[in-house]
């Protein structure tokens, strides 16, 4: 929050997992020139911001908002960016009091459940300025009110200063008006996955047009500004570089009119398929293997409230799968970095076609089933997922500092700085506190099974969060556990009864978190082998740190050397050692629960916390 003359100008809120909802009282800041709230579970009403005339920049996009108020913009006659996407909106219409607006330079509102037809008052007259409209995947799913059928609007050639014009998968019908061509800074106009008929006119060589998805149009590929679309998720894997309806309007005249009726019912059956897969909140499409019915008719149940991705707007946000936006591998398959038009960046865990296998199938069901029924600051947001043929994708949050196990292990070779003990305490304790919650604290409770540093992200704060619920299991109740006949996990973070009896309760997390706390301590892996590879030789960390912690000198040299251990910090170091003892007892009824392991923590953290941390 930043303020000039005890007024508030700014509030900064994104990114923190933040629940609730905006308080009515944001209106009364006459001077907020500044509401930056997006990546958030805020839900409920947005609380009008009528007339508040120094507010520029309002980010409310990827929250729980179910409604905004009829007089929202009214009075904002200094706004010039709002995002308000990916939000569960009851249906709604743009507002006439946008026009108050004269300011706006962007307005994205993609995946916001917007109806009605494009305004008439979207034009030059009032928006000056306006250089991006994204309004993607704005149609309700299920019957469309007949008036959201509406034509674009031939006002929009008035917009001199459009850049971007993106009107992609909602049902606009009609033609593309040739207006359009005569923009000077259009830079991309996207009317694909619409009921458009017509030639599409022909634009600059520098203007991106993707008119894909539209049954009834015509493509002119014959200038070099028409650019054929990428096919999306099945019609790649057979082999095709044009798009599928392209195909369809060249393959009469090549063939013969003889199969000309047979094409276009097939190139109706494939919009059809098409539609399913639009990028907006439905069920996904089932496939046909019947080892995977069961998966995904359960998938239907529990993906509520998440985003079901069409494979082309995830190929589309990482740039087709490129090597440059890999983030990671991992068992799963590999992460890439994508990011939607709006700017919000996320990551997307696709699962390798080749290694596809009823077991890696169940990971991908159980990530899903974990994630939708539990959210809390210190666990990753699953975003939604997607589900096309043979591919199978998770879309999360983007966490910019990567895994823990970078900047334990690999910090030098990344050019990055050692984590400070302060640091640690809090990525122990962020860790502590999403660990409890998923024990005790959620609707359902859970067992992770693979808690590990590889498993927990960083943001750009370097708060932790923890990831990768593939392996996560319900928590058996009244104390009791299950026994598991298939041992997974990652050895080294194994508590030795689930290795022997295959014996689940949640203090096999606590073992695990063990194993993290003398990581911390130590910078050593919870295995280290040694280049020979002889079993003789490897060490276990849980093993070599109770030898070390016996003598308080053996113990000092066996910290790690970044540390700078003047008497506070080792006494808060052994504090922390003595924990992670306890976490790693042998025997499970010896291991605190997660509650007291963040009480512990929380103590210490604060007499640690630098004064711009906030840790609870």
């Amino acid at each position: 929050m930043l303020c000039s003359n005890n007024r508030v100008t700014q509030i900064h809120i994104n990114n923190h997992n933040l629940t609730g909802s905006l308080p009515p009282d944001l209106k009364n800041l006459s001077l907020l020139a500044v509401l930056h709230a997006t990546g958030n579970f805020l839900s409920g009403p947005i609380p009008s911001l009528a007339r508040l005339s120094s507010l520029q920049y309002v980010y409310l996009s990827n929250n729980q908002f179910t409604s905004i108020p009829t007089d929202f913009f009214s009075g904002l006659t200094s706004l010039k960016s709002i995002t308000l996407g990916f939000n569960p909106f009851r249906s709604w219409q743009i507002p006439e009091s946008l026009k108050d607006a004269t300011e706006l330079q962007t307005f994205s509102a993609n995946l916001a459940n917007i109806s009605g037809s494009i305004p008439d008052f979207l034009g030059a007259d009032n928006f000056p300025r306006l250089r991006n409209l994204l309004l993607t995947g704005n149609n309700l799913e299920g019957p469309i009110p007949s008036q959201v059928f509406g034509p674009i609007s031939s006002d929009f050639s008035m917009l001199t200063s459009i850049e971007n014009l993106i009107l992609s998968n909602n049902a606009l019908t009609g033609t593309i008006p040739n207006e359009l061509t005569f923009l000077p800074n259009l830079k991309m106009l996207d009317v694909s996955n619409n009921y458009l008929s017509g030639e599409v006119p022909k634009f600059r060589q520098t203007v991106i047009v993707k008119s894909d998805g539209n049954p009834n149009i015509v493509r002119n590929n014959s200038y070099p500004g028409a650019t054929p679309e990428n096919n999306s998720g099945q019609n790649q894997r057979k082999g095709t570089g044009k798009d599928s309806n392209t195909g369809i309007v060249l393959v009469p005249v090549m063939i013969g009119a003889a199969f000309g009726l047979f094409i276009v019912g097939l190139g109706f059956c494939l919009y059809k398929k098409k539609q399913k897969l639009l990028p907006r909140i439905h069920r996904p499409k089932t496939v046909s293997k019947k080892s995977q019915d069961a998966m995904i008719s359960d998938i239907q149940l529990l993906g509520v409230g998440n985003f079901v991705f069409s494979i082309k707007v995830l190929r589309e946000m990482t740039n087709n799968f490129r090597e440059q936006n890999i983030l990671g591998r991992g068992g799963f398959g590999t992460a890439y970095g994508g990011e939607f038009r709006d700017g919000t960046k996320v990551a997307v865990k696709r699962m390798e076609i080749e290694i596809l296998s009823e077991r890696r199938l169940k990971k991908f069901k159980s990530e899903i089933a974990v994630l939708t029924k539990v959210r809390h600051r210190h666990l990753v947001a699953l975003l939604g997922y997607c589900l096309d043929g043979e591919e199978r994708l998770l879309v999360y949050e983007f966490m910019s500092q990567g895994t823990l196990n970078r900047h334990l292990f690999n910090w030098k070779d990344e050019g990055l700085k050692p984590l400070e003990w302060s640091r640690r305490l809090i990525i122990a304790l962020d860790v502590a506190r999403g660990i409890e919650y998923l024990h005790g604290l959620a609707h359902e409770s859970f067992i992770h099974r693979d808690l590990k540093p590889s498993n927990i992200l960083l943001d750009h704060d370097i708060r932790a969060k923890v990831a990768d619920f593939g392996l996560a299991r319900l928590a058996p109740e009244n104390g009791k556990h299950s026994t598991e006949t298939r041992i997974a996990g990652t050895f080294g973070y194994l508590a030795p009864e689930y290795l022997v009896t295959g014996r689940v309760t949640t203090k096999v997390n606590v073992f695990s978190f063990g194993v993290i706390l003398m990581e911390l301590i130590t910078v050593r892996k919870a295995i280290n082998e040694s280049d020979d590879s002889d079993p003789e030789n490897i060490v276990y960390l849980v093993t070599w740190f109770r030898t070390v912690h016996i003598n308080q000198d053996t113990f000092r040299m066996a910290v790690d050397e970044t540390i700078e251990l003047d008497n506070g910090t080792l006494a808060s170091v052994r504090k922390v050692a003595e924990l992670a003892e306890q976490c790693c007892a042998s025997e499970p009824y010896r291991r605190p629960d997660m509650a007291r392991v963040v009480n512990v923590l929380s103590s210490l953290a604060e007499l640690w916390k630098p004064c711009h941390l906030q840790i609870f």
